[in-house]
Formats: C-alpha cells, structure tokens, sequence
C-alpha cells in the first residue's frame, strides 16, 4: 500500500503591503473617534488636531493603495464609512457640543443637516464609482466639496476664535449655523471643486513647490492655528475659481467637438 507523500497546499495570505491602505483607514477612523472623546472632555484644540490628523490618514491610504496595487471594494466601502464616521458625525458632535447645543432644538437640527449632506455625498461617491459623474477632460475636479474639506471648512470658525481672548464672535450659535448650510449645501451641490489627485507639477516647478512645502511646515509648527486659518480660507476662496475653470474647460471641449462635427460634415475637396 503507498502513501502520498504530497504536501497539502499552501493557503495563500495577504500581504502585508495590501493590508497598509486599510490599517491608515481604521487609524483615520480611531483618529475621528477619539477628536469625539476630546470634545466631550472640551479639548476643542485637540479635537480639532486629530479631525486633521484623520483627514491626513485619508489622503493618505487612497494614494498607497493604488502605488501598492492593493486597491479593492472592501477597502473602499471601508474608507467610505471612515469618512462618515470622521468628517461626517465628529465634526457635528463637536461643534453641538462646543456651541450649538446653544440655540436649542434648531443647533441639533443644523448639525444632522451636515451629517446627513455628509451621507449623501458619500453614497452619492460610492455609486458613481467606475462611472464617474464628470467628463474626461474634468479629471481634476471633484463634483462639489469633499468630506474631508467640508470637516475642515466647517470647523473654521471654532480654529479662529482659538486665536481670540475670551468670548469670540464665531463663537455664536448665529455664525456656525450659517456655517453648517453653507458647507452643507456645497457638499450635496454640484459645483466643480479642484481635487489634486492627478495634479502634475512641471519640473521648473519642483523646486518652489518643495520650498513653500517647507515653509508651510514651519508656520505650522510655529503659528498652527493662523495657518490652518489661512490655509481654509484660501480653500473656500479657490471654490468659486475651480468653476470658473470648470466652465472655461467646458467651452474649449464644446468648440472642439463643435469643430471636429463641422470637419467629419464638410464635403471632401477634390
């Protein structure tokens, strides 16, 4: 009688560098978590660090995932309930606490607008993906703001009045409300906004680009609130500029097409 001597198969793992994507994901989504933590305890700066901190996280794991190749439809339903989780309940969990528990029944109303908007946004994104709602030539734009940039813009009064003694002004109830429709309404809507994903710098620009990369790590380290500041403002100011350069791209590709439809029409010439 023989026996075989065949050794079983080898169950196939996963690598660890397809895991590394997913792993900078549940750090974003603990990184949310805990900035709820803060609030409750009113570490308001603290809170707001690691809402940042998260948003980091996630600009972070979608560029990994596709130089590691380790891309996949776990990750991205991960990443999307990460975001909601950060960007969507934290940032109104803060600011409820931190002020619009204030203004009574009409703050927590405003607050589950933004978090709802947030959810819309998101599943809005998930069904779109591999049929993306923009053209080719819009690669670089994103349709209205994303969650992560709502979390930072609609935390941008309470960063300010860290930079004020005493009661501030975008303390009030009346200023974060106008805030959360704003940036609510801007996340849902379907205005073009620049995404930077596929942004290329020419390479007469490298160097000043690492320069004023440099230089935006020191005042981030010397003055961070101010530059936090600065930096959300000139993102709310470069809204109404990616339209425009929307609409500019869309009538150069209407003239093309209308040029290669009157060429393809045009009799040939003998």
């Amino acid at each position: 009688m023989k026996f075989s001597h065949r050794r079983p198969p080898r169950i196939n793992g996963l690598s660890f560098n397809k895991l590394i994507p997913n792993i900078l994901t549940m750090l974003a989504l603990c990184a949310g978590l805990t900035s709820i933590r803060f609030g409750l305890h009113g570490k308001w700066d603290q809170a707001v660090i690691a809402i940042l901190l998260a948003g980091l996280l996630d600009g972070l794991d979608g560029r990994i995932a596709r130089l590691l190749h380790g891309t996949s439809k776990f990750g991205a339903e991960l990443d999307s309930l990460s975001d909601f989780v950060s960007f969507g309940v934290a940032p109104s969990m803060l600011l409820y606490f931190w002020t619009m528990q204030g203004a009574g029944g009409l703050g927590w109303a405003l607050v589950l607008l933004f978090s709802v908007c947030c959810a819309l946004r998101l599943a809005r994104f998930n069904t779109m993906l591999g049929e993306p709602d923009l053209p080719p030539w819009a690669y670089n734009f994103f349709t209205g703001v994303p969650a992560p940039a709502a979390a930072g813009l609609v935390l941008l009064p309470m960063v300010i009045s860290f930079q004020s003694d005493g009661e501030s002004f975008f303390a009030s109830p009346s200023v974060n409300a106008v805030v959360l429709i704003t940036v609510s309404f801007l996340m849902v809507s379907k205005i073009p906004t620049y995404s930077g994903k596929r942004f290329r710098v020419p390479h007469e620009y490298v160097l000043p680009m690492l320069l004023l990369v440099g230089i935006l790590a020191a005042f981030l380290v010397t003055e961070p609130w101010t530059t936090i500041t600065l930096v959300g403002i000139f993102y709310g100011a470069s809204i109404p500029v990616s339209a425009r350069a929307f609409r500019k791209l869309k009538n150069q590709a209407a003239e093309l097409r209308a040029k290669e439809t009157t060429t393809g029409d045009a009799p040939p010439t003998s």
